[in-house]
């Protein structure tokens, strides 16, 4: 029997591939409002280097969980899922589309699955003796390697140098003796959804890659991380260590050249895209996979989402 409920929308894939242009054209299309499900575009005035939704993509359709937090917050899957699942309960009230639109895997995925996460709270005194223990040489590696005895699942998710994210499991484990892996547990009344996945040949992937850097770079990518290193925020730490601050953050110490900063900033995306295909494998039947390189890849995804909403009321 059909629902008369609409469905929530998912449009995933690596960095770069175009999710937030086909999100604002659906929802132009379709009468919708897209959810950010990247876990760095949440953060204040880290604009160009997390390529946030343009100004006129915003005016073209209403984002929800931008600009949140400031860079030294800390923002993860707890605190994502209630935000996302009241801003899809409220745009559904509206009789409108909601849209995800984003590349962090763990978070789309535990909406669409709806995932719950208990709440643990922060112990001070457990994460400063990690985080001393990270900052000694290999001391990251060795916290990531304790975290993958205990939980691999978790540790395969997760990037030994994210060492907030690894001190947060192993202090979630620690509260509860479980794996954190296992604690967001499906809820019985699962999501309807559907997800939209966009892919394109790796070679290409990476070009556009280098070439979006390049265009952060002449939209004032730099002065972006000089105004946060001089605000005082720590390059390369907490959301600070996505690629592209961390680099320049080194550039501005004198540790790199601005051409050695931009190259690792690429290979460091190149990297982080293959991360992403982690949680969005080419082979999953969840996903209705569509390639950028197609000129009609528009007209696909609207013929996809009208036959699938053609049974509710848009």
């Amino acid at each position: 029997m059909a629902s008369n409920a609409l469905p929530l929308i998912a449009i995933v894939g690596p960095t770069a591939v175009g999710k937030t242009a086909l999100a604002v054209e659906m929802c132009r299309r379709f009468g919708g409002e897209v959810i950010n499900a990247d876990s760095r575009q949440v953060y204040r005035d880290m604009d160009i280097g997390t390529a946030k939704p343009s100004p006129v993509e915003r005016a073209q359709a209403p984002h929800h969980l931008l600009d949140l937090l400031e860079p030294s917050e800390n923002f993860g899957l707890g605190a994502f899922l209630p935000l996302a699942q009241q801003s899809t309960t409220e745009i559904s009230a509206r009789g409108l589309i909601p849209i995800v639109a984003g590349g962090t895997g763990q978070y789309v995925w535990a909406l669409l699955e709806g995932q719950s996460v208990p709440a643990v709270p922060p112990d001070p005194e457990f994460r400063a003796a990690l985080e001393q223990e990270a900052a000694e040489e290999g001391g990251a590696q060795a916290l990531h390697d304790r975290l993958r005895n205990i939980d691999p699942d978790r540790a395969d998710a997760l990037d030994a140098r994210n060492v907030r994210r690894v001190v947060r499991a192993l202090e979630i484990y620690r509260a509860t003796n479980q794996k954190p892996s296992e604690m967001a547990n499906p809820d019985p009344r699962p999501v309807r959804h559907l997800v939209l996945g966009l892919t394109m040949d790796r070679k290409a992937l990476y070009q556009c890659i280098d070439d979006r850097v390049d265009a952060m770079m002449e939209a004032g990518f730099l002065a972006e991380v000089e105004r946060l290193a001089d605000a005082g925020y720590p390059m390369g730490q907490g959301a600070l260590a996505s690629p592209g601050y961390r680099e320049l953050g080194q550039h501005l110490t004198g540790e790199l050249s601005l051409d050695e900063a931009v190259s690792r900033t690429k290979t460091q995306t190149h990297r982080l895209a293959r991360h992403q295909y982690t949680w969005f494998k080419p082979d999953d039947r969840r996903i209705t996979w569509l390639n950028v390189e197609d000129p009609s890849v528009v007209r696909q995804a609207g013929n996809f989402l009208l036959a699938h909403l053609s049974d509710t009321t848009l």
